[in-house]
């Protein structure tokens, strides 16, 4: 403080000229700093107070507003408790978890839901966000609206991240090899794959372009299992999280030679989110995994160029929020 540096300079002085400060200025000096710091205290506590309190009464009032949406959902969250497993009702507690956070943070929408079936297998093709926070959403939504649980297939790092194997137990998510894709397809149940991974997660930017490479894995299985794909995608979803721009090629480099997923994320911005569900592509017999897979990216760019402001921009994804 301002008195304990001049105070530290009179000494100096005094020592270095063979002086000795009076004692009656040293007790003036430390009181002066005693009462300066007081009278900041005073002077800047009312701030402090109209930031914290505010805050604090927003944090109360949003787990009010949770409270009630999960008692609202009470009677749906006693079905799946009674009616069935223990996992069932953990994953509709969960599900009406991620339903009442994107409604309050994201005031989260989805559009064509009708899309995806009420039974019988489907490959749902999604882009992938830097965070699929978007598709944590989907998934509370085909669980409570469809009562379905898509079967998530998922990058393999994900199940050396401490605590993560239960969750990805629980939600059936799974490595995904074609053989076993095609056997869970063969059973009826609905596969979630993001064919853009890591990769087009931590790589993408504000442009949405699909970073796909030459894979045709999910495509192969959609057709050797007879069964629709389905494209989504989430507008914003890149305004919601984002990677910085700088270092991205080195960073690129370096996720090529290690798969390790090392570049920084941020944001956690609450823009408006909203998913478009498009309508299936049929099982078509003459195309080919590749040709399957050209036409997904095309359907899931044509939703990109219908609904997404390009390039993407968080101050006018916040406005989507009051449009």
């Amino acid at each position: 403080m301002l008195i304990r540096y001049f105070e530290h300079l009179l000494q100096w002085l005094a020592v270095n000229l063979g002086l000795q400060l009076p004692e009656w200025l040293e007790q003036s000096l430390d009181s002066l700093d005693y009462h300066l710091l007081s009278w900041l205290l005073w002077l800047f506590m009312p701030l402090v107070m109209a930031f914290v309190l505010p805050i604090g009464i927003v944090i109360v009032m949003y787990a009010s507003i949770l409270f009630l949406h999960i008692y609202k959902a009470r009677h749906r969250l006693a079905d799946a408790y009674y009616s069935s497993g223990m996992w069932d009702w953990a994953r509709m507690m969960i599900a009406t978890f991620w339903e009442v956070q994107g409604n309050i943070w994201h005031g989260y929408e989805i559009e064509g839901l009708e899309n995806i079936p009420s039974e019988g297998a489907a490959v749902l093709i999604y882009y992938h966000g830097a965070i699929p926070l978007d598709f944590y959403y989907i998934m509370a939504k085909v669980l409570i609206y469809k009562n379905r649980v898509m079967q998530l297939v998922v990058d393999k790092f994900l199940f050396g991240v401490p605590g993560f194997k239960i969750l990805l137990k629980v939600f059936q998510a799974t490595v995904g090899s074609v053989p076993e894709c095609v056997k869970l397809l063969g059973e009826g149940h609905i596969l979630a794959i993001a064919p853009g991974g890591v990769r087009e997660a931590l790589f993408g930017d504000e442009h949405y372009h699909i970073i796909w490479g030459k894979r045709c894995g999910f495509a192969k299985c959609a057709l050797e299992a007879k069964v629709p794909i389905i494209p989504v995608f989430t507008k914003n979803c890149r305004e919601a999280f984002r990677t910085p721009s700088w270092g991205r090629n080195n960073l690129l480099q370096l996720y090529e030679k290690t798969r390790l997923p090392l570049v920084p994320i941020y944001g956690g911005f609450p823009v408006k989110l909203k998913t478009f569900i498009g309508k299936p592509l049929p099982y078509d017999s003459t195309l080919t995994a590749a040709q399957l897979a050209n036409k997904t990216q095309n359907a899931i760019e044509e939703l990109i160029h219908q609904h997404q402001r390009i390039p993407g921009n968080v101050f006018k994804a916040l406005l989507d929020r009051i449009r």
